[in-house]
């Protein structure tokens, strides 16, 4: 391992320090926007004194920062994945991302990562977002950091009063942070014509909403979605923002606050306190705390505007043991027939419990951070994860994810359904088998069949 070595770059935009390792400059927590609580952001455009970016931004407040024991068994288990030994720092000037490039970038392809978390929770600190071996594939990989929970989705008449609309606020950060990147990416040797936006979770369905609106047209040519795309089942699809307004004044009554005002200048974990008890009495916390109908972002129901999406080359992955895994693998072959996409089934099972390929599993792979985890991985996950970063940075570069070193990956064709299927003894053509009845949902077009 070479040492760091702290670096400094002096741009027409920007003079930022750094740090160099191993063939990657990498430059953390550089701010994008800023926002105040329940406003939208506005883009920084100029930068008055040099950055110091050798160290992670902050993270958005969220339940984990001061609730930690409430952590259910399932949260626990991904502590341990992918936090544990980290230290986070959480504010709410938090519109920050993080940028690795190869050392000599020149025009290189961008790759813009959204992380996932349910809406409510997740950071680019997080193991394993880090961007070094995409760069040695000569890609420079962003990672957002963006609102999430009550700061990213909090919904009320004065907001629309104020700006036209309410909602939304973490999924404008995201559309905030993808025009940075358009205009000042070349700053940092990369290409703002050659822009591929991916995603996992929450990041993954966050990026088909970007993908809706045709007012994003030209801010990425293309799009990698993991565990997140297509058309959910209508009880999960966002709400209009009017219709979750009555969710977030109850919360401000159980927080003492009487107007938005005062819910503006509430202590942070008085807030997120009001927002953990909302979850014991209410079932819907989820419903009304994720990306709503807001006549801008989502200018109508998703399901009148999923036939009309931002035409984009598209790649599309699920897990064997995803979340919801035989729903999750129809509505992303449903989706990726429709939209000719590159269709991936990851189902190498996880080694070191009996968790399978669960949600997320793939996340170290694409990013090669094997090494990194506490799990037994193999001489195969190493050439998987080597398969997968070759496959995404062929596509990043070109729209076609195929080279000379690894298996054929077939698109979808004229609403053929061709899945490249990655298992513990091979990377090949292959079926989905979350039970014959998905596949006979997915022949028949029909979720109940």
């Amino acid at each position: 391992m070479k040492e760091n070595k702290q670096i400094e770059i002096h741009t027409p935009l920007i003079r930022v320090r750094g740090i160099e390792t191993e063939g990657c400059r990498q430059f953390l927590g550089i701010p994008y926007a800023r926002a105040g609580r329940f406003r939208y952001a506005q883009m920084i455009e100029e930068y008055e004194n040099a950055i110091d970016a050798s160290s992670f931004g902050s993270s958005c407040p969220q339940y984990r920062q001061f609730f930690p024991q409430l952590d259910n068994p399932e949260r626990l288990f991904y502590h341990r994945e992918f936090r544990e030994g980290l230290s986070f720092r959480y504010e709410e000037d938090c519109l920050n991302l993080d940028i690795y490039t190869p050392a000599d970038a020149v025009n290189c392809p961008v790759a813009v990562f959204i992380h996932g978390g349910g809406f409510n929770s997740g950071s680019n600190e997080e193991e394993p977002f880090r961007g070094y071996e995409l760069a040695k594939r000569g890609i420079i990989t962003v990672f957002v950091n963006y609102r999430v929970g009550i700061f990213g989705y909090l919904t009320h008449e004065e907001i629309y009063r104020e700006y036209g609309r309410d909602g939304n606020f973490g999924l404008d950060d995201q559309r905030t942070a993808l025009r940075w990147v358009k205009k000042f990416i070349s700053s940092f040797g990369g290409d703002p014509d050659n822009i591929t936006l991916f995603g996992q979770s929450a990041g993954a369905i966050s990026i088909q909403y970007l993908c809706l609106d045709h007012g994003n047209t030209g801010l990425f040519r293309r799009v990698f979605m993991m565990s997140g795309a297509g058309l959910f089942p209508k009880f999960a699809l966002p709400r209009k923002a009017e219709d979750t307004r009555e969710y977030w004044l109850q919360l401000m009554e159980k927080a003492g606050c009487s107007c938005l005002e005062e819910l503006r200048h509430l202590d942070v974990k008085n807030l997120l306190t009001a927002a953990q008890e909302m979850k014991k009495e209410r079932k819907d916390t989820l419903y009304c705390t994720m990306p709503v109908i807001d006549g801008v972002l989502l200018k109508k129901p998703v399901g009148e505007l999923i036939g009309d999406p931002v035409r984009t080359p598209c790649m599309i992955s699920f897990t064997g043991s995803d979340m919801y895994a035989p729903l999750m693998a129809y509505i992303g072959c449903q989706y990726g027939r429709r939209n000719d996409a590159y269709i991936c089934f990851f189902d190498r099972e996880a080694p070191g419990d009996d968790n399978g390929a669960f949600h997320s599993c793939e996340l170290r792979y694409i990013f090669g951070r094997l090494a990194q985890s506490w799990r037994p991985y193999t001489e195969r996950d190493e050439e998987i994860s080597r398969q997968l970063m070759d496959y995404f940075a062929a596509f990043a570069k070109t729209g076609d994810p195929n080279g000379e070193d690894r298996p054929y990956w077939q698109p979808c064709r004229n609403g053929r359904l061709r899945v490249l299927r990655i298992t513990e003894k091979q990377t090949a053509p292959g079926r989905v088998p979350c039970l014959k009845l998905c596949l006979n949902m997915i022949r028949k077009g029909n979720p109940k069949a």
